[in-house]
């Protein structure tokens, strides 16, 4: 009934059950956690840049939304521009074949000219500067003319000369006169059609005028020839 009972130790100086500790792999990520998220804030604090306040992401923003606008804008008046300019090229185009064309009509207009030139009859009277043909015609005051010369050296550059015009005829009282008109510049290469008008005196018939070519006023006959005033 009464067994044997088993002695009871006392030790006052003994342990107490220890508390409950993490795992030493956990301690370690969290401080590695810890330790990461401080770098991350060093970081953007200290090397990049500062962060934006909504306040200026609101700017930013709209700026980029103007400037992307702004881009657009640009672009297409880029493109309307490139429109203009591939116009303007086809209309130099267009007038560069007009001049070639126009170019071509005009020699062909000079060639036919000193072909009829040439078949004029010759000045009888020579000369460096031949009249090879004139009109005169008076009317309201005013005596017309268009006399074609030639020069005997087509080479070379142009002669300068005046034509001279003394006008024969008949004063308004009747009485015979010469008037002599203003000189006409010339400037002569091959040939050359000189046409223009002249104020007469008043009340003044022409009959005939002589052509004067020279070489300045009051200067060298070049050749000379009378006509008819028609």
């Amino acid at each position: 009934m009464f067994g044997r009972s088993k002695p009871i130790i006392f030790n006052p100086y003994g342990r107490r059950r220890s508390r409950w500790r993490p795992p030493l792999g956990l301690v370690l990520l969290l401080a590695g956690i810890a330790i990461g998220a401080a770098g991350v804030v060093v970081v953007q604090e200290r090397y990049l840049p500062p962060r934006l306040s909504a306040t200026a992401s609101q700017t930013l923003s709209r700026a980029l939304e103007q400037a992307d606008a702004d881009r657009l804008r640009l672009k297409g008046e880029l493109g309307e521009a490139t429109k203009r300019l591939e116009a303007v090229l086809a209309d130099k185009q267009a007038l560069t074949t007009e001049l070639a064309a126009s170019g071509a009509t005009t020699q062909g207009l000079r060639d036919d000219l000193a072909a009829m030139v040439a078949s004029l009859p010759p000045d009888p009277r020579g000369g460096s500067v031949e009249v090879r043909a004139a009109r005169f015609t008076a009317q309201g005051g005013q005596l017309a003319y268009a006399v074609v010369l030639t020069r005997q050296r087509e080479a070379g550059k142009p002669t300068a000369g005046v034509m001279q015009l003394v006008v024969a005829g008949r004063s308004a009282r009747g009485v015979d006169t010469t008037v002599t008109l203003a000189p006409v510049s010339l400037s002569l290469g091959g040939q050359a059609i000189v046409r223009g008008s002249l104020p007469l005196p008043a009340g003044f018939t022409p009959l005939r005028a002589t052509i004067q070519v020279l070489d300045r006023i009051g200067g060298k006959s070049l050749g000379m020839r009378v006509m008819l005033v028609q």
